[in-house]
């Protein structure tokens, strides 16, 4: 549902008004829906221009502010950072980590790449909280670099999250076969693309509910999992002996990998450090739905700061856990992580005799992976709805719902949902997930323009002579910490794939899925800087005095009520 705010004395300045819907909107320029599902004509993207003499530069749209709803609050963004990132990474790749680094290997690398986490999520929430656009960082990206690299990177996304959401349908119907080899994968299928589809075009709120749900239990299921993993290690369950940490001391701390000695070791902990990358994904997705967000300015920073606790509590507690009840050598770790079968939690409860530890674990990580599929849907849609207000993508997918939906957009990702049929086709499932592969290494090159786009917005500040202070919220570390991290986002992204260069070691798809990501943004960016003629912005140019402007004028939306009931009495875990 739309909240209705005061716009502030000048319209043109302050954080555009939102209309509640049924009522007229108070300026001409507004009324750019003549109907329910109207589309938008080219005379429709009106864009706040805040610099005119470089138009590529526009990054605010009235088209935007008018078309989405405001339904989402900060608990919302909260748990949608949360639910990106706490998957099947945490429920079934840990016991991968620990079998290729040794316990302290993997909780070391997990530490690094949380770090990492931190620098990116932080950095996105200083700019997001300054330009609070739909596209996030897709959106930034053209306005403080070049309109070529928001074309990119956007398409890159949009790519990404089409093809993610039928691979999470496939993913669903492997878990499902844990309880019954004959299971009927074709209704799973048509279950899954109509219950997608379906929450894809309700309004927002809808979307950000079923996620604050998701969420919920996949804690609860984190939290569960840590107690129990206690619980065992220390003897606490009948007719088992404690652990402790005699995994650490034999077969030890760390795992050789390729190699032998201390070089063996490092290698091992690198290993961890490029897989740990994708058990983070999805925390850069929080601020996707921005133009979608009560009080942007606000919310985003508060969620950016209790998502990246939370989640790196969650994770190193979990690596630490996962240390202590399996060791390194474990055969039961073997595989590809595709089955509940391989994690450690139920390696753990199986041999201290809990059985039904691995139904609920399987039943978990199916909603993990609808979870995923929906966090796919909002982010992908958004790119594309924003690329599409840029002229960067058919116009076509401006169309909205009267409750502020992108329904085009939405019906082409429901569209490309029938790809998971593929898994019914042995060949056909082959040449899918290859496809799949091609954008594994995109969570890298999203986090590096993340970084990347803050690192220019306080290059430009400096060189504008405007200071720090006006931000709507900044961390003095951030001007280090982000320069830091893209560095080591750009080793990780580089040597991702080093194993196959080790002799003996060639895998093509390991190397497809590692490196071919970076000449795909490479060619798209070159493309549309060709085919229009963009330059990089100079740091003179970026108009960020009017920006500030809008920022110091923005007017507070009607914040959500007060949390009652259950809901107050958890909020600790958001707020």
């Amino acid at each position: 549902m739309a909240i209705t705010i005061k716009p502030s004395a000048n319209d043109s300045r302050g954080d555009p008004p939102v209309y509640q819907y049924g009522t007229l909107p108070t300026s001409p320029t507004a009324a750019i829906r003549h109907s329910p599902l109207s589309p938008c004509d080219d005379d429709d993207i009106e864009t706040h221009n805040v610099n005119n003499n470089n138009p590529q530069n526009a990054v605010f749209s009235q088209t935007e502010s008018t078309s989405l709803r405001r339904g989402l609050d900060q608990r919302h963004l909260s748990m949608l950072g949360i639910a990106g990132s706490i998957g099947t990474g945490l429920f079934l790749g840990l016991g991968a980590a620990v079998q290729l680094g040794g316990p302290l290997g993997a909780l070391l690398g997990y530490l690094t790449i949380g770090l990492v986490v931190c620098s990116v999520q932080f950095a996105l929430g200083e700019v997001a909280a300054l330009i609070p656009v739909t596209g996030s960082f897709v959106r930034h990206s053209e306005f403080l670099v070049d309109p070529a690299m928001g074309f990119a990177i956007g398409w890159n996304l949009v790519y990404g999250n089409l093809l993610s959401i039928p691979s999470e349908a496939t993913a669903i119907c492997v878990l499902a076969r844990y309880w019954d080899k004959d299971v009927n994968v074709v209704g799973i299928l048509i279950g899954f693309i109509v219950l997608t589809g379906g929450v894809g075009m309700t309004v927002v709120r809808v979307f950000g509910e079923v996620e604050f749900v998701f969420a919920l239990l996949k804690i609860m299921l984190v939290v569960f999992l840590i107690v129990m993993g206690l619980v065992i290690n220390l003897g606490g369950v009948p007719g088992t002996e404690r652990i402790g940490f005699r995994y650490w001391r034999d077969p030890g701390p760390f795992v050789e990998y390729i190699t032998t000695g201390d070089w063996g070791k490092f290698l091992g902990f690198w290993a961890v450090m490029t897989g740990a990358v994708f058990s983070f994904a999805g925390v850069e997705s929080l601020a996707m739905a921005a133009a979608e967000t009560r009080n942007p300015r606000r919310a985003i920073p508060r969620a950016v700061k209790r998502v990246f606790v939370r989640i790196l509590l969650f994770y190193l507690l979990a690596v630490l856990v996962v240390g202590m009840l399996v060791p390194s050598n474990d055969e039961r770790l073997d595989g590809s992580g595709d089955s509940v079968a391989q994690s450690p939690f139920v390696i753990a409860a199986e041999a201290a005799g809990i059985k039904a530890i691995p139904s609920v674990v399987n039943a978990i990580v199916i909603t993990s992976a609808w979870s995923a599929s929906n966090q796919s849907l909002l982010a992908g849609t958004r790119v594309l709805y924003g690329l599409a207000l840029k002229r960067q993508a058919p116009k076509i997918f401006l169309r909205t719902t009267s409750w502020g939906t992108p329904y085009i957009c939405v019906l082409l990702f429901t569209a490309f949902m029938f790809l998971s049929f593929m898994s019914l086709s042995e060949g056909a499932i082959t040449v899918f997930w290859w496809l799949v592969s091609l954008t594994a290494a995109g969570v890298l090159v999203s986090w590096s323009s993340i970084l990347f786009n803050h690192i220019r917005l306080l290059l430009a500040m400096k060189k504008q002579g405007i200071d720090t202070n006006r931000l709507p919220w900044h961390n003095w570390w951030t001007a280090y910490s982000s320069p830091a991290a893209l560095l080591m986002c750009l080793v990780i992204l580089l040597t991702s794939g080093f194993s196959v260069f080790t002799k003996g070691n060639w895998d093509a798809a390991k190397f497809v899925s590692s490196y071919l990501d970076i000449p795909i943004v490479l060619t798209a960016y070159l493309f549309w800087k060709y085919f229009r003629k963009t330059k990089i912005v100079s740091l003179d140019d970026i108009p960020l005095e009017d920006v500030f402007q809008q920022a110091d004028d923005f007017v507070d939306e009607e914040a959500e009520g007060k949390q009652k009931g259950w809901i107050r009495a958890i909020s600790w875990i958001w707020d």
